[in-house]
């Protein structure tokens, strides 16, 4: 069960308890946030919905949350809640979140994080005859779609979508580096177009997204000349991350320019680089021993705490049944991840909330961006998931090898969403 799922979750244990008359006099919110638990919390998530309501119900926190307890325990997927503190929910979820996160993004692949928030929507998108307005409008007009809304594209008055335009033509940088110094800027900063876009170095952001790309397949191809691929992956996720991100939305990736030999090398990485910088949620150490089978990270030990930013849903319509809640995760719990891992996870985990948040505010930079941060956790996480040395395959490097991959076809998908190839080979 991912961030987005529990938290149409724990917004449906919300409206049956008020349906049930248990909480009178609460009006049903339109999002809940769930995170990772903070000091003194326990499980896989928390919530502070209980707090929110309190005041409404007329009822301590602690009461309200334990009245929300008893039917998020019946929910499929939930393993265990518990309420600490002022009335914080705390909830466990079965086969842990990691291994659920992983095989959902690899099960939906280019349409991972794609949801209804702006169903049966139009969004009309008036720009003044200017290049970046108008690439701004044609990327819009894609990532709107992943929200279920349609955005159409007008040159008239008034302008409702004017970034601040370019000081000069971006043509000459090509189209992926023309497109990305346009979008990658907030739509309140002039763009900056220089040839910086076209250095392949650690500095350039574009460079190190398309970049992380190629490393996630350069990893699977190493991995299968090694004689191993990811756990438990069945034939159609397989196929979803094989299959180019760009084709669910009607922007073709171009052919790569060079070829490699069958295997890469497995710590690439541009001369005099350093490691990025990486952002996440959870911080924490663990080692893993790689037994059991299913998408995970290992199982083994390891100590940990976090916390750090939630993660929302949209509201779930009145009546009929989410076709998520109902699938319980059949893969093997996993223990608390490594610093890496956990940059990673918590970037895959963000990406549904990224869409959403660039079709509501019509600003394809927080995308952007988000590509930015998935990218650097992956490549700061890369290096462990090959076996080294003598080091046979086990386990273990199949599930990180998932989790590459999974990172992998967010990079594709969201890059695709810019008008922007995903190399296989860079």
């Amino acid at each position: 069960m991912t961030p987005v799922e529990l938290s149409r979750t724990v917004l449906r244990a919300v409206r049956r308890a008020v349906d049930d008359g248990e909480l009178d006099g609460v009006s049903v919110p339109e999002g809940v946030v769930v995170a990772p638990p903070g000091a003194g919390g326990c499980g896989d998530y928390a919530t502070n919905v209980a707090l929110r309501l309190a005041g409404q119900a007329k009822l301590p926190a602690a009461g309200v949350a334990e009245v929300l307890r008893r039917y998020l325990v019946d929910e499929p997927g939930v393993a265990g809640v518990t309420v600490t503190g002022p009335g914080f929910l705390n909830i466990t979820l079965v086969g842990g979140a990691t291994a659920g996160l992983v095989e959902e993004v690899l099960e939906r692949g280019a349409r991972y994080g794609h949801g209804d928030t702006l169903a049966g929507q139009v969004v009309e998108l008036r720009v003044p005859y200017d290049t970046r307005a108008e690439i701004v409008a044609d990327t819009l007009v894609r990532i709107v779609a992943t929200q279920g809304g349609r955005a159409e594209v007008r040159h008239s008055e008034p302008v409702n979508l004017r970034p601040v335009p370019a000081s000069e033509d971006p043509a000459p940088l090509g189209h992926d580096a023309a497109r990305w110094a346009l979008l990658h800027p907030a739509p309140h900063d002039r763009p900056r177009i220089s040839a910086d876009h076209l250095l392949q170095r650690e500095s350039n952001p574009l460079f190190r997204v398309r970049y992380a790309h190629a490393r996630t397949r350069a990893l699977r191809r190493n991995a299968a000349t090694l004689g191993f691929s990811s756990a438990s992956v069945s034939a159609t996720a397989s196929a979803a991350v094989a299959a180019p991100a760009s084709a669910a939305v009607g922007v073709a990736a171009p052919a790569t320019a060079s070829a490699t030999a069958n295997a890469d090398p497995s710590a690439a990485r541009p001369a005099g680089a350093s490691a990025p910088k990486r952002s996440g949620v959870l911080v924490g150490t663990g080692t893993g021993t790689g037994i059991g089978t299913g998408i995970g990270i290992g199982i083994g030990t390891g100590t940990g705490t976090g916390t750090g930013a939630g993660y929302t849903a949209a509201p779930l319509p009145s009546s009929g049944t989410d076709p998520v809640a109902s699938r319980p995760s059949q893969l093997t719990p996993t223990p608390t991840p490594t610093p890496a891992e956990a940059d990673l996870l918590a970037a895959l985990a963000g990406y549904p909330h990224a869409l959403r948040l660039a079709a509501r505010d019509r600003a394809p930079d927080r995308l952007a961006r988000h590509l930015v941060v998935t990218a650097d956790a992956l490549l700061g996480f890369q290096h462990g998931v090959l076996p080294l040395g003598d080091e046979k395959p086990s386990a273990a490097h199949r599930a990180r090898l998932a989790l590459a991959e999974a990172a992998g076809a967010v990079l594709a998908g969201g890059l695709s969403l810019l008008g922007i190839s995903a190399p296989e080979h860079l």
